[in-house]
This record gives structure tokens, sequence and C-alpha cells, in this order.
């Protein structure tokens, strides 16, 4: 993602190639209760997908990584499959095999929403202090990558658990930072996935996009991200307004922060009302200690906690449509 101060596609493969049932939950949430979140569970997976570790697009790590969501999720009874495409590299030009890939729950239903994070990693850790390890060191994205992914793993537990409002998709983003220069082109998977949701309208209609991105963070601060506000109001006041009803304070109900993530393809090109939920108070940003010592399974399992409220409780796009704020 870049901060600024202050679908489906066309041809859709079956996926290539995890685990414990789900406890349940003696927690209330309103009148109903809520899943238990595993904190522990949701910090193992960040682990085991930092243990392959870097997962640039096109590389060895990325296809094991992909072979780990594939297998987890098909093994939890999701829908699973690939949106592939090819990207020219920022420095050879070669293509470079591209998969956003698509976890679909109740996939008939029509009417859906979209829980979407990046799963490929920067290729070098560019804002280390130490100059050698900028240039030539190991960027694990712990944070950046792995915590978005691991929520999601986390999250696919409980579906069966929830009733969700409409048909859910958990949609992972590739080629959301292949960079190598400032002027190299982010945000490929997400632009890629909504110009085919435009131009190839499929079946149904997200009424609602979500973007989670740096959610692992021990010291974890959610504020409300401007973008998100002039894009997306409704909808992303409906999470906080959730997060307050749960007590899960680490969402703050402040806007900070211009950040330029893959919500913007969402709402700019397919015209899907997205926020994006991201801590962007993290230290290790884009460095080599962006590792799992540095995130927290707690911080995990609230955003998952939230998250899953609000898919039981969407707001109704019909009663209040949403428009784009004015600056």
């Amino acid at each position: 993602m870049v901060v600024l101060a202050g679908a489906q596609g066309p041809e859709l493969t079956p996926p290539a190639r995890a685990d414990e049932t789900t406890p349940k939950s003696t927690s209330p949430a309103g009148e109903r209760k809520a899943p238990q979140i595993d904190a522990a569970r949701a910090f193992g997976y960040l682990t085991k997908i930092c243990d392959i570790g870097p997962r640039i697009s096109g590389s060895n790590g990325m296809d094991r990584q992909q072979q780990l969501i594939a297998e987890h999720f098909g093994k939890l009874k999701a829908q699973v499959r690939f949106q592939s495409f090819d990207a020219p590299h920022p420095q050879t030009r070669t293509p470079v095999r591209m998969n956003n890939m698509i976890v679909s729950w109740d996939p008939q239903a029509t009417e859906r929403v979209l829980i979407a994070c990046h799963y490929d990693t920067r290729p070098r850790p560019d804002r280390d202090a130490n100059q050698q390890l900028a240039l030539r060191g190991t960027f694990l994205g712990a944070n950046d990558g792995a915590s978005g992914v691991a929520l999601l793993m986390e999250m696919a537990h409980h579906m069966p658990e929830i009733r969700p409002k409409y048909g859910v998709d958990f949609v992972f983003f590739d080629g959301e930072e292949l960079v190598y220069h400032p002027a190299d082109p982010y945000f490929l998977g997400s632009e890629y996935f909504a110009r085919e949701y435009r131009d190839k309208p499929p079946a149904y209609k997200y009424h609602y996009g979500v973007v989670v991105d740096m959610i692992g963070d021990k010291d974890l601060q959610l504020f409300l991200e401007r973008n998100s506000m002039d894009y997306a109001p409704e909808l992303t006041r409906s999470i906080w307004k959730k997060a307050k009803e749960l007590n899960v304070r680490e969402f703050i109900g402040r806007e900070k922060h211009d950040v330029r993530d893959d919500h913007l393809a969402l709402n700019e090109i397919a015209k899907i009302p997205a926020c994006d939920i991201i801590d962007f108070n993290y230290d290790h940003w884009h460095t080599t200690k962006d590792v799992p010592a540095n995130c927290s399974g707690a911080s995990l399992a609230k955003v998952a906690r939230v998250l899953l409220a609000w898919l039981e409780d969407v707001p109704d796009p019909s009663q209040k449509p949403e428009k784009k704020r004015p600056r």
C-alpha cells in the first residue's frame, strides 16, 4: 500500500492442491452467541506462512503459499478458485504469472460481499535503517502480507457457525506490491479483479468490499481511513459501530491517514463500495523486523470477531446508497 501523509474473472481454474474443528463459543454478541476465535491458532497460521519465507509474486514461495491456502480452505468446504493473469516484471519486463485467489462461501448466492487482503510480499525491505539490508535483506512480511491471510484462515473455521446476510467471498490479491522503485505500479491484482468485474459482469453483485492490511500488530490501532470515509462512509461506519458494540477498542472512531491500497480499485474501477481496515502505526513496515515476533494472535482474533459479527449485520445498501464524500 501507499500512504499519503497526514470478481470473478474470465477463466477461474480449480485449485491445485487446516485442519481442526472449531470450538463453540459461549461469548454473547447481542442475542446470539459469537464464535470463540482461537488467537493461538490464528498466530500459528501467520507463523506457518512466514516459515515459507518471502512470497514475492511469481516466486516459488508464492507457489507454496497458494498450495497452503487452497488446501486449507478446501478442507473447510469452501469453493477455491484462481483468477490468473500476466503482468510485466518491473525490472525485466518479462511476464510474471499472477494469481488472485477467490474463496467462496455459499457460492450460489447472487448478492455478495467480499473481504480481501493482499498475499504477496514486497521484494525487499527497502525502508530498513541498514542500507545493506534494505537492498539485500529478507522481507518476511509477517504483518504486511501474512496477517491478512492468517485472519481469513482463522475466520474460515467459523463461517459455518454464523449466518451471513449475503454470500461471502474471501479474495487474496496478488501483485499488491511487486515494487522495486517508487514509480513501479502497485495493486496489480486488485486492479485486474476490478476491471474483470466491471467489463465482464458476473451473475452476482457485490454490495460491499472490505480490505484488511497490517492487522497483526501487537499494539493494534485501527483508525478510520480517509479514502474509505470518502468512498464508502456508511460501510466504514457500520464496521466501527459493530466493533464498539463488541467493545473492541482497537477500532478507533477517528480519521487518520490517507492510504492508497487495494480498496481504491474496488471503489474506482469496479464501483464496489469498499473500505480499508489498516493499522499504519507499525514501526517495522517494509523492514527486516516485520516478523512474527512483532505480531499478535490476539490482534487477529479481535479483527476476526468484529468481521464475523458484521457479516451477520451488513447494512442494507438500498437504505443508504453510498455516495462519495466531498473533500
